[in-house]
């Protein structure tokens, strides 16, 4: 059985993937359907199948934990695939809706099915539709768009369909990829690292709240003049449509958010160039762009920064997804507060197709309850059919009110619309003018370092969280540097104080953790800044617990590691993000859950990530063994 490592476009739904909890994992599956020709019997759509299935060597792939430290995708030997056959007839069996709504929400066994799954649909004993559901890890649109007109010309005609011959596998890709090392990849992760460096903490530092109602709220705009608008401002502005939708909704973001830096994470399909475009899997990935906008720009000056950001990240794309994600991690550790970008912007362009939209349309999705468990604030997804744009839009509830999310989108409909006026060009000012968005509300002890802004009052009650302060004042220098002053009842140091607030400060919005600790105990007082362990009072350290020892355990052995020290996190000790299923399927073996891979991946401290674990009802002994083994 041949087997590789996965693509690096594989990587970002293998972790979405592992990120959401069993039942909310058919988020990112997809579903084809297919009206059927008269008289096209069962027997022939089980060939077509049958047929692509061995011309597709990624309809036939499993994905695996079991091969070594890293993941990987196996080639399985050609078989028929199994169709479930289903009638619409009341004949006692389930309905096509009841089978359909277990076949797309029941989650993949990725090590033991194969990534699609067939159903046909009859009426009186003829094939009226194919529905396909697929795992996101084997397509994107790319290849789900090669998939369907290769289904229709096999069974629009009796006789064998002439196809050219698949010239790249995904096994293919994937070691080509392996291959990328030396200079040039070393040249993207220096630049990758200094981009970071320069990555707002929290853009939605200024807007985020606690609200009730929701964990997140969804909305859908279905606008054919949309669609008119931004290909008359591509053809003005001789740049693709997807540029022109990328400037606006960073004009947007920056208007609502008031920061000074817009990041975000754009999906890309990565088959503009290269040897292996046309391999038959996923190949998008999410590039991270940071657009400055501190000197109130234009939208044209924005198109222009947009577009070099886009080309700047794509020239430096020889690191994977998973290595980005531990580059933020390690940077939120350094910071001492969260990094991220929280949004995701898609592009996705479907001519050929209609969505059959006469008009606009403004309308409310269901709650997104499965999305918002991916732990990203905003997904905004444009898709540009034939006859209409349709814009998606996810917004978490704690960075977006339902009534934010559709002022937001009516107006990227309005701004857009505004540029076809001759010298229009406006600027993110005159957008929140337009918009009518109120300026976000502050604490009283918010203050601000560099562009980032720190509720004082906040990280004060981080550190009295711990349960030996008795007492904690935080302050700001004049030149930004944050100390605390800490009473506490027993003995304590700063680096404990750190990784204590390392660990706590993700349920916080606008912390960040004080540069400078001043610990009094009685009469002995401490000062650091946290970072290095104070040898002194190194006896002082409380005694490692069992969750601690089984993580220890686990993250070297799954990253091959000598020494982990638990003031670390994951990244920052060495651990491969990558590997996180493993390690979380290595810490249920032995008896140990409660943790997510957004805890691990994270500027965490290893042992705040340990007191978030809980033994397993009936493991709890057979893991103390594991572990004492």
């Amino acid at each position: 059985m041949k087997s590789a490592n996965l693509c690096w476009g594989q990587r970002y739904i293998w972790l979405r993937h592992h990120q959401l909890p069993p039942e909310a994992r058919h988020e990112t599956h997809i579903v084809l359907k297919f009206k059927l020709p008269d008289g096209l019997p069962v027997a022939r759509i089980r060939s077509v199948l049958s047929y692509l299935v061995r011309r597709h060597e990624s309809l036939r792939t499993t994905f695996h934990l079991d091969g070594g430290l890293d993941p990987q995708q196996r080639v399985n030997p050609p078989a028929a695939l199994p169709v479930l056959v289903v009638t619409t007839e009341r004949d006692g069996t389930p309905t096509p809706a009841e089978v359909m709504d277990r076949l797309v929400v029941t989650e993949f066994d990725l090590a033991g099915e194969w990534p699609v799954r067939a159903c046909v649909i009859t009426t009186g004993g003829a094939a009226r539709q194919l529905v396909l559901v697929l795992n996101h890890l084997a397509f994107d649109a790319w290849s789900v768009d090669r998939l369907e007109r290769e289904i229709k010309a096999l069974g629009a005609s009796s006789r064998p369909a002439a196809f050219e011959p698949v010239r790249h596998q995904p096994l293919d890709l994937a070691r080509f990829e392996a291959s990328q090392t030396g200079e040039q990849r070393e040249r993207s992760l220096r630049y990758w690292r200094d981009e970071i460096a320069t990555l707002p903490a929290d853009p939605f530092g200024a807007v985020r709240r606690h609200r009730d109602g929701p964990a997140a709220n969804g909305a859908t705009l279905t606008s054919p003049e949309l669609l008119a608008t931004c290909r008359h401002l591509a053809t003005e502005h001789r740049v693709w449509p997807s540029l022109i939708h990328l400037a606006a909704y960073t004009l947007l973001l920056a208007a609502y958010t008031r920061h000074q830096t817009v990041s975000l994470m754009a999906l890309t399909g990565n088959r503009e160039s290269g040897p292996f475009k046309e391999a038959m899997t996923c190949l998008f990935t999410p590039t991270l762009l940071t657009v400055g906008c501190h000197d109130d720009p234009s939208f044209t000056a924005l198109l222009r920064r947009a577009t070099t950001a886009l080309e700047q990240a794509r020239s430096h794309s020889h690191v994977p997804y998973d290595e980005l994600v531990e580059l933020v991690a390690v940077e939120g550790f350094r910071r001492g507060r969260p990094v991220g970008t929280g949004t995701e912007l898609n592009f996705v362009s479907q001519p050929s197709r209609r969505c059959h939209a006469r008009r606009g349309q403004f309308s409310w999705n269901p709650p997104p309850l499965d999305w918002a468990h991916s732990g990203a604030d905003l997904s905004f997804r444009i898709t540009e059919w034939q006859d209409a744009a349709v814009v998606t839009f996810n917004a978490a509830s704690s960075v977006m009110s339902a009534e934010d999310l559709q002022r937001f989108l009516r107006g990227y409909e309005a701004v857009l619309a505004a540029h076809q006026e001759p010298g229009a060009d406006l600027r993110v000012s005159d957008v929140v003018r337009m918009i009518g968005w109120a300026p976000p509300e502050r604490a009283e002890r918010t203050v601000a370092t560099g562009s980032e802004l720190v509720d004082l009052d906040e990280v004060e009650r981080v550190l009295l969280g711990h349960h030996a302060v008795g007492s904690a004042k935080v302050w700001a220098q004049p030149g930004g540097e944050l100390v605390a002053h800490v009473h506490a009842e027993r003995p304590l140091t700063p680096s404990q104080l750190r990784t204590h607030f390392l660990g706590r400060m993700y349920d916080h919005h606008s912390v960040r953790c004080p540069d400078r600790f001043r610990v009094h105990h009685g009469a002995a007082s401490v000062e650091g800044d946290g970072r290095t362990v104070e040898p002194k009072y190194e006896e002082q350290v409380p005694a490692t617990t069992e969750a601690e020892r089984v993580l220890v355990a686990v993250v070297r052995a799954a990253n091959e590691l000598d020494e982990v020290d638990l003031a670390d996190s994951y990244p920052t000790a060495g651990g491969r993000v990558l590997r996180l299923p493993l390690v979380l399927a290595m810490l249920r073996d032995r008896g140990w859950h409660g943790i997510a891979l957004d805890h691990l991946a994270s500027a965490r401290p290893l042992r705040a990530v340990a007191g978030l674990l809980t033994p397993t009802a009936g493991l709890a002994g057979a893991a103390a063994d594991q572990t004492a083994s």
